[in-house]
């Protein structure tokens, strides 16, 4: 049919467009989520000090998960330390063959959030024995469960997830 135009958000998007976005925002959580990590737990006394009150309703505190979200699946043997750890590489393995596939950048984003997020945590695991936590909200006597930089970005990653298909701005747009 001469004349007539497909738009851009109609066209597939070929395999890995969104591939270099995806690992630029895992590698920048990646490395804020650990310097974060680090910075609190060897350059500060919030170990030795802890709570902090940031706020009124923001404390810095000093937790280490051994089990996975919400602390969930305590983990007190080195053998179930192993098992999550593997876990969370696998699940990054698995996360970068869907980057690849990725077709919008908001999806790209979120993935890449989650990458970075789990392979932040995983190195907690690997280093520390168990991931440090150090965020905690809270109002009156309702309390938000404690959590650190990359435990917020897998949240934040599987709502984009989730809402991509949804959201009009940067769908399918050029990945430059």
């Amino acid at each position: 049919m001469e004349g007539a135009r497909v738009s851009e958000t109609s066209l597939p998007t070929e395999p890995g467009r969104f591939l270099r976005l995806g690992l630029l925002v895992a590698a920048l959580l990646l490395a804020v989520d650990q310097a974060t990590k680090l910075t609190l737990i060897f350059g500060t006394n919030l170990r030795l000090t802890w709570p902090w009150h940031i706020t009124p309703f923001l404390d810095f505190t000093v937790v280490w998960n051994r089990g996975i979200s919400y602390g969930l699946f305590q983990q007190e043997t080195e053998t179930g330390r192993w098992i999550l750890t593997s876990v969370k590489l696998v699940a990054s393995v698995i996360l970068f063959f869907w980057l690849k596939r990725a077709e919008n950048r908001i999806e790209a984003v979120g993935i890449g959030l989650i990458i970075g997020g789990a392979i932040g945590n995983a190195i907690d695991r690997i280093w520390h024995g168990a991931v440090f936590d150090f965020v905690h909200f809270h109002v009156g006597d309702f309390s938000w469960y404690v959590f650190n930089v990359a435990d917020a970005a897998i949240v934040i990653g599987v709502i984009l997830m989730v809402a991509s298909p949804f959201l009009t701005f940067g769908n399918r747009g050029d990945a430059s």
